[in-house]
């Protein structure tokens, strides 16, 4: 998931349809599982959530996908719910469920009727614990996993690009892993593996549920205390902070792959949102935002529009999570320019806030644009819940949503423009990608790396 929409949806404050939400209500069980409850009864309806706090960050060399390898495998069974089962009892119900993988997360959930919420509760509970699978569904499985590599990664032009940035921008920093890992360390993964992985990270004290809907929070508590609360607490391998030597120097990585586009990324290391109470991670936000927060932002105005040397420019700062941060820019370039022009004009932009820094009034007006964003997410049930578990699962509380959108409307041009002159080359890391002929379309888009079963 972006980092950048969620942090948005975090920081710009609660707005409410007039009687259709209420505060979010939280309880912990004794075995350490957290429930976190928002009640919406705009429609009869239930989004739930299971957020474990296992991702790519927590993996080492040699083991890397371990986490995104382990979510498909919790789709083939348990001794009481045989492979396909569970997907067949939520569709039999009405509903929609899927799950997803990030750096930071591996998030499991179900859309249906508030009254079969469960429902889902009980077939989630039983696959927390209870996980079976063969050798041979391990296998056939790791090959899905090996072609949806080659799908997402290798055959795609910004997925050459993304891995290669982020394995350049970190030397110890597991956030250099790719969600999906490494195709040398899948090739090598014993069933095993996912098993172990499995037993230490699968348990209540390292999971939150996240329900939003039309229930009563106090019914909910209680089936979550019948399905989760004898589920024994497991003693969770220490997670070590594996920090980033400091950087001395540009970084310069040239990639070629098939595309119709040629791309430079730029991506600075940055503060990480650790702290609510750190200043400069609110500042370079309000960076990004003042960027390409929208079409009307410095980047595709300037260099799309105005000096058209782009096709597309946008910038990003990874502050929420649980490994390195990143500063990205990154463009596809015009077919007529070169990457040392393009290169360059990011830059001047750059350099032209940080020597003359913004006015108020451009800052005002990515203050309301936020805010604008807020209000249309408070529209969806799924995005509540994932700006709750996000928060949650990275090391902040749902409490934590006034108060950094306060602090991000607090920041001032003058945090902005400090924010734009540390982007310093001994923290930059260049990646340009060289556009190979290509035999059929190649989809150009550029996403995160999260990766939907």
């Amino acid at each position: 998931m972006n980092k950048k929409i969620l942090l948005i949806a975090a920081a710009c404050g609660a707005v409410f349809s007039l009687g259709a939400t209420a505060a979010p209500q939280e309880q912990t069980l004794a075995n350490g599982f957290k429930i976190v409850v928002e009640r919406d009864t705009r429609s009869p309806v239930v989004v739930s959530q299971l957020w474990y706090r296992i991702g790519s960050v927590d993996e080492v060399n040699g083991h890397t996908g371990l986490s995104h390898l382990l979510e498909h495998m919790m789709f083939k069974g348990t001794p009481t719910v045989p492979d396909g089962e569970y997907s067949r009892r939520i569709a039999q119900a009405g509903g929609k469920e899927n799950a997803f993988t990030s750096r930071d997360y591996t998030v499991y959930f179900q859309q249906l009727a508030a009254k079969h919420l469960p429902l889902a509760m009980k077939l989630e509970a039983d696959r927390m614990r209870n996980l079976s699978f063969s050798d041979d569904a391990f296998r056939r499985e790791l090959e899905v996993v090996k072609e949806e590599r080659r799908w997402r990664t290798d055959d795609k032009p910004t997925g050459v690009l993304f891995e290669a940035l982020y394995a350049n921008a970190f030397m110890a920093n597991p956030v250099r892993y790719p969600v999906i890992g490494w195709m040398d360390d899948l090739d090598h993964t014993k069933p095993d593996d996912a098993r172990q992985w499995y037993r230490q990270w699968y348990a209540p004290n390292n999971a939150t549920l996240v329900v939003v809907g039309d229930v009563e929070p106090q019914a909910v508590f209680a089936e979550a205390q019948k399905q989760f609360g004898g589920l024994p607490a497991v003693a969770l391998p220490e997670r070590r902070p594996q920090q980033e030597p400091e950087q001395k120097g540009i970084r310069r990585v040239s990639v070629k792959a098939p595309s119709r586009l040629g791309f430079v990324a730029m991506a600075w290391q940055a503060p990480r949102l650790s702290r609510i109470d750190l200043a400069d991670p609110y500042g370079y936000f309000m960076l990004a935002e003042v960027l390409s927060g929208d079409s009307a932002g410095r980047l595709p105005r300037t260099l799309v529009r105005e000096q058209s040397i782009a096709q597309s420019a946008s910038a990003n700062y990874d502050a929420l999570g649980r490994g390195g941060a990143l500063f990205t820019i990154i463009a596809s370039r015009a077919a007529d320019k070169t990457d040392t022009a393009l290169e360059a004009a990011i830059r001047a932009q750059v350099a032209r806030i940080a020597k003359d820094g913004i006015g108020e009034q451009e800052l005002e007006r990515v203050r309301l644009q936020m805010d604008a964003e807020r209000i249309y997410q408070r529209d969806s049930m799924f995005a509540q819940a994932m700006e709750i578990g996000t928060l949650e699962s990275v090391g902040f509380s749902w409490r934590d949503q006034d108060t950094m959108r306060q602090r991000l409307r607090a920041v001032t041009p003058a945090e902005v423009q400090k924010a734009a002159a540390a982007l310093i080359d001994d923290r930059l890391t260049v990646v340009t990608l060289t556009p190979q002929p290509v035999s059929r379309d190649t989809q150009n888009d550029i996403k995160g790396e999260s990766f939907v079963r």
